[in-house]
């Protein structure tokens, strides 16, 4: 019996971490993020220098716990927000900016594409709601 209640025991407090480890960061309030000098329906070239900013939230490198602060994702051609509580995927559509950057080159192919921004706290996990820019289509020659 003892061994039994031990064990849900440990069962409970491990699910109660994992709760806590996964769980979303609350947006401060009125934090944007946004694209500088990109518009919907900008025509770029292949290779472009993207640049973002943010306003009422400050930018830290991943790792960084500072209260009120994340960093930026590029999403590309993603119709969906990643998920929420789980970090955000790291792939050619989602782009990471861990560094704090503020700024990166993305080389696209020609055609359409959607761009979007996601702030992720220090764990790349969304924010709670989450901090996300417009969407905008560019067309890449």
């Amino acid at each position: 019996m003892k061994t039994f209640m031990f064990r849900a025991a440990l069962a409970g407090l491990l699910m109660g971490v994992s709760v806590l480890a996964s769980a979303a960061t609350p947006a401060p309030k009125g934090a944007e993020v946004f694209f500088v000098d990109l518009e919907n329906g900008d025509t770029v070239p292949q290779t472009v220098i993207v640049k973002f900013a943010v306003e009422n939230i400050s930018l830290a490198p991943a790792g960084n716990t500072t209260k009120n602060t994340g960093h930026h994702h590029l999403l590309i051609d993603v119709d969906e927000l990643p998920a929420a509580g789980a970090p955000i995927p790291k792939d050619a559509n989602h782009q990471h900016f861990g560094g704090a950057q503020t700024q990166g080159e993305v080389t696209l192919t020609p055609g359409k594409h959607t761009l979007q921004l996601e702030l992720g706290d220090s764990n790349h996990i969304p924010f709670d709601p989450p901090i996300v820019s417009e969407k905008i289509t560019v067309n890449v020659k």
